[in-house]
């Protein structure tokens, strides 16, 4: 079997653009990946566009040669873009494989810890411009089965933050605990705005309302800061969204610098990668807590993964996940009380109507612009 084409899908769907790859072979067998980098989504697909040679007329299953060659090649290193184009196609080699195989990508990689895994909410929060109504809408979100819920409460708040956006902050984060009881899991998203001082102010100040984590305190450039804020945060960290490869991960894991590992199938290298984050994290006892917040190829891949992890506690699930209503999948991901099952299908166990995807072009507009604007 041999790689004969690479295709690039960018899609426009609620506020966001998804970025999808598929990768063909001379067998009749395709893989999909995911790529979705907000705000640079025409530049991941030149990423892929100049990527592609290399794998024409390779073997789709020798994935760790291909990662390694590709990443070497590309020179300049770790990146959402460079490693966002290798992640995606890394993930439809997976996808290839567990295909022509007929097993669960799962299965290739050593079999299922769970069937399912538990997911926290992301996005439940739109609309909500006051305490009263975040409540009503955290209400809302349990009663649709979700037993977490995360969420920024600190408005336009970048690098220190004023008293007043703190104690408005505490407030929200206050109406959510009541309204959600003690039950249901809280987590709060910094983003990396803050200075160390900040965050540990912060955490210390959100303590009382008993979070899961604090994720991205701070940028994620400077670990030694991270590392800072775990030793003196009341609260667990969580990071790993904006890192790339198993070495950012390692470096900590050295350093203690956080209580849960988050990588993104989308940009970390792929399912490759997630599964060595994964495995060095569980020799150094932390959970893995996948970051995910875009298409459903990229939940599909991190499923599939976390699912051959046994420290894999909790992922992210947007509830606009329920996107796959525009018929964009033929095989949508189910949520259901709490938890997102894994499919058992072979691959990914997901498959993308190329028709629909066509009928839903690029569209202008950027989530990160907004919300730091």
């Amino acid at each position: 079997m041999k790689i004969t084409k690479i295709k690039t899908f960018t899609v426009g769907a609620n506020q966001d653009n998804w970025v999808f790859v598929k990768v063909e072979t001379d067998e009749g067998i395709s893989g999909l990946g995911e790529c979705s980098v907000e705000g640079r989504e025409k530049t991941v697909v030149s990423a892929v566009a100049e990527t592609a040679p290399y794998y024409i007329g390779k073997d789709p299953f020798d994935t760790g040669v291909h990662l390694y060659k590709s990443f070497r090649n590309g020179y300049w290193g770790g990146c959402a873009v460079l490693c966002g184009a290798l992640s995606a196609i890394d993930t439809a080699l997976w996808d290839i494989k567990g295909k022509l195989l007929k097993m669960p990508v799962h299965k290739l990689l050593g079999g299922a810890f769970r069937p399912k895994i538990r997911a926290y909410a992301n996005r439940w929060f739109f609309g909500a411009d006051t305490p009263d109504k975040l409540s009503a809408l955290a209400q809302k979100t349990v009663s649709d089965g979700f037993t977490a819920l995360k969420w920024d409460p600190f408005a336009k708040a970048e690098w220190s933050i004023k008293k007043s956006v703190l104690k408005n902050a505490a407030a929200e984060v206050c109406a959510v605990r009541d309204a959600v009881g003690d039950n249901v899991d809280i987590l709060i998203e910094g983003h990396g705005r803050f200075d160390t001082r900040t965050a540990i102010e912060i955490a210390e100040t959100l303590a009382p309302y008993n979070p899961m984590f604090f994720e991205e305190p701070v940028m994620p450039e400077n670990i030694d800061a991270l590392a800072q804020v775990r030793e003196k945060s009341p609260i667990a960290v969580a990071a790993g969204e904006r890192m790339y490869g198993k070495c950012d991960f390692a470096a900590v894991i050295r350093k203690n610098a956080a209580d849960y590992l988050q990588p993104d199938v989308r940009y970390c290298g792929g399912i490759t990668e997630l599964y060595h984050i994964g495995v060095l994290a569980q020799a150094a006892f932390l959970p893995v807590a996948p970051h995910n917040v875009h298409g459903l190829v990229g939940t599909a891949a991190a499923l599939q993964t976390a699912a051959a992890l046994p420290n894999a506690v909790i992922m992210e699930y947007s509830v606009e996940q329920t996107a796959s209503k525009y018929g964009l999948f033929e095989t949508p991901i189910c949520f259901k009380d709490g938890f997102v099952e894994i499919p058992d299908l072979p691959g990914l166990g997901i498959e993308m109507d190329e028709k629909q995807a066509m009928k839903m072009p690029f569209a202008n507009h950027s989530m990160i612009e907004k919300m730091f604007e």
